[in-house]
């Protein structure tokens, strides 16, 4: 989890307890039909709806996919959306007990549902949610708040279900390193470590001059939970993404630092520190000097995920040294421990959409949200208008001409123009790769686009691998079995939790950098003091609380 979303709970949370101090035609139950939806009547028998999206942008409901959404349904959605990182409109509606009708609330679901904001659901999809009740499937027990109290107050906002044709892995590593390894995948920590220092050996300096970089992290703001917090679970432990937890057999969470394997991961680090491969600016460089970096070509690996280096790539990319981006592997700190990459953790949890108390016509938006399940529902959202955005074979399956995949790819206004990937997000949907009746997936992805989206040094190590996909050398979804609790990161939490939880991560986020600057004979003392300023933080608390969390989601489904 965040740092940034931890903080904003509790500011939320701090915030609108000192300001208290001081429907028209909506879809059938199918989707695929429209009927009267309530009595929050319209102009012209449509219902509009306000919505806040926590992560949403400006939409004028104008495009076409909107405009066939109000078509099907009867609804159209006005979106309020943060102006700013810092932005407190949930604090504030609560404060003022003033709702919109639906409402993404993101990491302030809990400050809602505390505040009676929220409906139970319960009912409404019992009599209009049949898609609902289809699309989450085995899953839609997952949806219930807690033991105590079964109510389903929102959709999750995740995918449900489906099969992961790209990861950026616990690591990566330059196309060029990987090809002068042979293509050969480090099984441990010394592997790669042999394989950075050969390298830098051989290529002291890139071919404009620059200095070779081993490792560099970002960790002068919140992406150091993403570079320096979360590889060490997923290297040492091989533990999925739960952000700063680790979860035993019998659901008993830990705070990931105290936990041996992960010590064992830093001591390495400190050590690539200390010996020169791990770039000795990582601790004082902004986000946007490590992006910078990235895009001269002179960092060889990085311990990060896609989304956060991919700026620097493109820069890349667009200068044409293909060689010099990354391939993401599975890391792992030895042969025994599996990457847990393409693990399925379940359906996510804790943030989704909600109705409010104040929906001038919940079973409208009842009715607008089973047609977004609804497959005809998820085929408009994710793929558009057929005939337009897309085309159906003489098979039934559907398919994008090269033309569409092209400007979906490259145009940067193409889901505000055609709507088409615009409104599903975040909303209920399927994963990748999940099929529907006529054995066309839900969504664009599939594994023969994403082959098709190969550059030639990801087609190369393809053919190295006798592969398909280059996420077939990882250890596959089969291998894990799905937990019976979701991602951690995602829960609504207590705000007593939240309050400890982010004064745990200001200690270790500055503790475990002083334990990889400093010198290696001091690195066992500088952490014993870590753990001993995390326990008198609460620590042991913050475990025993979260562990209670943990084992009512799992009572929910046992």
């Amino acid at each position: 989890m965040k740092a940034k979303k931890l903080c904003a709970l509790f500011l939320t949370v701090s915030l609108a307890a000192g300001l208290l101090g001081g429907c028209g035609k909506g879809g059938s139950g199918d989707g695929n039909d429209t009927g009267a939806a309530g009595d929050g009547g319209s102009e012209g028998g449509v219902v509009e709806l306000t919505f806040y999206n926590a992560d949403g942008e400006e939409d004028p409901w104008t495009d076409p996919v909107a405009q066939a959404l109000t078509e099907k349904t009867g609804v159209a959605l006005k979106t309020e959306y943060p102006v700013s990182s810092d932005d407190q409109k949930v604090a504030l509606m609560i404060a003022e007990q003033n709702y919109p009708d639906l409402i993404f609330a993101k990491g302030d679901a809990r400050s809602l549902i505390d505040a009676g904001a929220l409906i139970d659901m319960t009912e409404l999809i019992d009599e209009y949610g049949p898609n609902i009740k289809k699309l989450y499937g085995d899953e839609f027990e997952k949806l219930k708040y807690s033991p105590d109290d079964p109510s389903i107050y929102q959709l999750s906002s995740y995918a449900v279900g489906g099969t992961t044709y790209k990861n950026s892995g616990t690591a990566q590593v330059q196309w060029a390193v990987l090809k002068e390894n042979g293509y050969k995948i480090p099984e441990s920590l010394e592997e790669f470590e042999k394989m950075l220092k050969d390298y830098i050996a051989a290529h002291p300096t890139t071919d404009d001059g620059m200095e070779t970089i081993g490792i560099t992290l970002s960790t002068s703001d919140w992406h150091w939970m993403i570079t320096l917090g979360n590889p060490s679970g997923y290297i040492a432990e091989g533990a999925p993404d739960n952000g700063q937890w680790l979860v035993d057999e019998n659901y008993h969470a830990i705070y990931k630092f105290r936990s041996e394997k992960v010590r064992q991961y830093f001591k390495w680090l400190n050590r690539m520190y200390n010996e020169g491969i791990l770039d000795h600016e990582f601790a004082t460089q902004t986000h946007e000097d490590y992006i910078a970096k990235i895009a001269t070509g002179r960092v060889l690996s990085l311990f990060d995920t896609d989304w956060d280096y991919s700026d620097g790539e493109k820069i890349l990319k667009a200068d044409n040294k293909l060689n010099l981006t990354y391939c993401g592997i599975p890391l792992t700190m030895d042969k025994n421990t599996k990457a847990p990459s393409l693990m399925y953790q379940g359906l996510t949890t804790g943030q989704g959409v909600g109705i409010t108390t104040a929906c001038k016509d919940p079973v409208a938006a009842i009715k607008y949200l089973d047609y977004i399940c609804s497959d005809e529902g998820q085929v408009l959202v994710q793929w558009g208008i057929e005939g337009t955005n897309y085309f159906v074979d003489e098979e039934g399956h559907r398919y994008r001409t090269q033309e569409e995949i092209d400007e979906c790819n490259n145009n940067k206004d193409y889901r505000k123009n055609t709507g088409v990937g615009f409104h599903n997000y975040p909303f209920p949907c399927y994963g990748d790769g999940v099929e529907d009746a006529t054995g066309s997936t839900y969504t664009t992805a599939s594994k023969d686009t994403v082959i098709a989206e190969y550059d030639e040094e990801q087609k190369a190590a393809c053919e190295a691998w006798g592969v398909d996909l280059l996420v077939d050398v990882f250890p596959q979804a089969s291998e894990f079995e799905t937990p019976k609790y979701s991602a951690i990161w995602a829960y609504s939490k207590p705000v007593e939790f939240d309050e400890i939880g982010n004064k745990l991560d200001e200690v270790a986020w500055s503790s475990l950098i002083s334990c990889v600057i400093g010198s290696e004979a001091d690195f066992d003392t500088s952490y014993d003091k870590m753990i001993a300023d995390l326990e008198s933080t609460g620590m042991s608390e913050a475990e025993e609380m979260l562990t209670e969390i943990i084992k009512e989601k799992v009572a929910l489904v046992e």
